[in-house]
């Protein structure tokens, strides 16, 4: 019954959200708690609702503070020649555009982080997509898709997850990987090709001449025009900025920038991003030191600190919000026992015959598990009962290992993932119109990553 209410309890779930019926943050608390009294655990609704927001509450720091600092490295101008590289990549070109977004968030993944990323790619992107009228679910699409395949870094998560779970060296689960991890990562840019291609034809080609000429107000250069965004997923301007303003947020002019503190920034956050990799404090207290210090070095006055985490306050409210709306509904997951007994019925629906191919067994039930399941969950309750079975039947507890991480680019958009609140709030974009969306392309992806190891013999 426990599993049956689990799977139903996620449908509903999505559903809702992918229909408009509620609003996440609604869904995320009222389907579980609903369910929770169907299973006949009201009772204990809250215990279970504390638990999941004590195992969340230091991501739900770490995103606040991420938001804050980040934002205040995109107000100083840190990020600024960025932009200009990638508008003079892109040329107001759909096509260049899109695969710009995917090769930009690959780059950025590379610290293991996906806020980092979200915003960085977000911040950066943004103005273009907004002023082309091009389709922002394109933009969270891609970018959460080639996240997903460069999370798979060992310190990333999932990689040293699996690694700690079967007892395995980290290394050893990756490295072989990297073939297929590539494939992963090229089928995303060959889609960010066909999607912009679709761009393209739906939008024409601009030449940065006639962008400007439409522009009233003078932006970053090569910057695209001030229309509101047009297509599914498009939005207002970035929490902070007045809509329709020409994007003051990338004006090469504003008021915030600190030109004279550039190297100042870029170091801080060359540090901050190593410590993160090297794993010196956990990363929300090197968020909150480090968006301490940005704030204080680059707006020494009270009221100018003010006005910045003013300037942010939405978006923080907006991800904190829904990361801890997420802590009631994995709360309930875990707390009822609908996690376990929906891994288990899995678990045990697996053929014998499937015995000696339980690597491709793991890899495919990566991707539906990870999506529904936090990696936690998947990684270590799941996946040592999977590599019990596998072992039984002489396959690998390394292959097995590696084939676990093949869901990741479906992970990254999982409604467990506090990350993709942070891609979809900056990006302005429905949480389900993300999902309606990205999901085919990521759990596709997966597929390609998890072909091409069975292909190259790695599992």
């Amino acid at each position: 019954m426990l599993t049956i209410l689990g799977f139903a309890m996620i449908a509903t779930f999505l559903v809702l959200i992918m229909l408009k019926k509620m609003s996440p943050i609604a869904a995320l608390v009222l389907i579980p708690a609903l369910f929770c009294v169907f299973v006949g655990k009201g009772g204990k609704l809250g215990d279970y609702v504390i638990d999941g927001v004590t195992s969340l509450a230091p991501t739900a720091a770490m995103l606040m503070f991420a938001i804050v600092y980040f934002g205040v490295m995109i107000d100083v101008g840190l990020f600024d020649p960025v932009v200009r590289g990638i508008l003079k990549f892109c040329k107001a070109d759909p096509l260049r555009i899109v695969v710009g977004t995917a090769v930009l968030a690959a780059i950025v993944s590379l610290d293991g982080d996906g806020s980092t990323t979200f915003m960085i790619t977000v911040s950066a992107m943004y103005p273009l997509y907004k002023r082309l009228k091009m389709s922002l679910v394109v933009m969270t699409g891609v970018a959460a898709m080639a996240n997903g395949v460069m999370n798979t870094l060992p310190w990333g998560g999932p990689t040293a997850r699996a690694a700690t779970a079967l007892k395995v060296d980290a290394s050893d689960v990756f490295v072989p990987m990297i073939p297929a991890l590539a494939m992963g990562l090229l089928f995303v840019l060959v889609l960010a090709y066909v999607l912009g291609r679709r761009e393209r034809k739906r939008l024409g080609v601009l030449t940065l001449d006639e962008v400007l000429v439409e522009e009233t107000e003078t932006v970053l250069v090569g910057a695209a025009p001030g229309a509101k965004a047009g297509g599914p997923g498009a939005g207002a301007d970035l929490p902070g900025e007045p809509a329709d303003d020409g994007f003051q947020g990338l004006d090469p002019d504003r008021p915030t920038l600190r030109p004279k503190l550039y190297w100042f920034n870029a170091l801080l956050t060359v540090v901050l991003l190593t410590a993160m990799i090297m794993e010196w404090l956990p990363i929300p207290v090197l968020f909150l030191l480090g968006a301490a210090l940005a704030l204080t070095v680059n707006f020494p006055h009270m009221p100018d600190q003010k006005a910045r985490i003013a300037a942010h306050a939405e978006n923080v409210l907006n991800v904190s919000g829904m990361v801890f709306a997420a802590a009631v509904f994995t709360g309930v997951l875990q707390g009822t026992g609908m996690v376990d007994h929906m891994a288990e019925w899995l678990v045990g629906n697996i053929p014998d015959g499937m015995g000696p191919h339980m690597a491709l067994v793991t890899g495919v039930l990566s991707i539906p598990l990870t999506y529904f399941m936090s990696n936690d969950g998947f990684y270590f309750g799941v996946l040592p009962v999977l590599a019990e079975a596998g072992q039984a039947h002489g396959v690998s507890s390394l292959e097995i290992a590696r084939a676990s991480i093949a869901g990741q680019p479906l992970h990254m958009s999982s409604p467990l993932v506090p990350a993709v609140y942070v891609l979809v709030g900056m990006a302005k974009v429905e949480f389900g119109d993300h999902t309606r969306f990205v999901v085919k392309w990521a759990a596709l992806t997966s597929l390609v990553v998890l072909g091409s190891a069975l292909l190259f013999g790695i599992v």
